[in-house]
């Protein structure tokens, strides 16, 4: 059996989707990415030789912040052009509207038939970003979930800081005053999608589908949030933090042929 393999190496979680000649997704694996992309790579070699997937006779495409790190790579593609692809394989629309909360950036990126027409991307600073959520969750002794699920019951309470280092300054005062911890999770989330609203205001895209992809990608509240504020229904699902990975593997099953 011949195999598409796409490899997504997020600077926070692994992401590997293995296709079958027709392009049907036969294997899907998440991992950490650890301190070593190149041990990440290696690690995801090994595992897909375990489950019976020979590299000689399939073709792979990595994609993602550790992309060059996959020395059995057929080829390299852009995460910006490997999630265009799979949002709209997972979303069934060349029209979308990607919004991609990943570990360290967030992406948005406006597709017009099934091609990349724009993206904006975050600054330096992770605010905004998964690693930003993780950060002020572990502030509260509290897993990203669980902030997410408690912030639907807070609010009245606001983050004013963009900086991550002030902003979890600012949660730790809120906390020594007293502070309810579903107010501050409320702060915390409306402080991501906020930030996700102002990139929104710099891409232009009418799109009706508006997708959320990512590892926050199953958090309702989120979800909820960034519907309500950007006055737009956004949609998601399990396989949305895969995104990256199956535009790969759609890539690389071009290779085949």
């Amino acid at each position: 059996m011949r195999y598409a393999i796409g490899i997504d190496i997020g600077s926070t979680c692994a992401k590997t989707v293995v296709m079958d000649e027709t392009g049907g997704i036969v294997r899907r694996m998440l991992q950490p990415t650890g301190w070593s992309s190149v041990d990440t790579a290696e690690a995801i070699r090994a595992e897909l030789f375990r489950e019976g997937v020979s590299m000689e006779d399939s073709r792979c495409v990595a994609t993602g912040y550790g992309r060059v790190s996959v020395p059995y790579a057929d080829r390299c593609v852009t995460e910006i052009t490997c999630h265009g692809r799979g949002a709209c394989r997972i979303f069934g629309t060349d029209e979308l509207l990607i919004i991609d909360i990943g570990g360290q950036d967030t992406k948005l990126i406006a597709v017009e038939d099934g091609m990349v027409k724009d993206f904006v991307m975050n600054d330096k600073c992770s605010a905004g970003t998964g690693r930003f959520l993780e950060i002020m969750a572990n502030t509260l002794s509290l897993r990203p979930a669980e902030l997410c699920e408690l912030a639907a019951g807070g609010g009245s309470t606001s983050i004013s800081s963009m900086c991550t280092v002030f902003a979890e300054s600012e949660v730790i005062s809120l906390i020594g005053r007293g502070e309810k911890r579903e107010n501050i999770a409320f702060a915390v989330v409306d402080s991501i999608v906020k930030k996700v609203v102002s990139q929104a205001s710099r891409i232009q895209s009418d799109a009706k589908t508006v997708c959320l992809t990512g590892g926050l990608c199953e958090f309702d509240y989120l979800l909820q949030t960034l519907s309500q504020q950007l006055g737009r229904r956004v949609v998601s699902g399990p396989d949305a933090r895969y995104a990256g990975a199956i535009g790969a593997a759609l890539a690389a099953r071009k290779l085949l042929s």
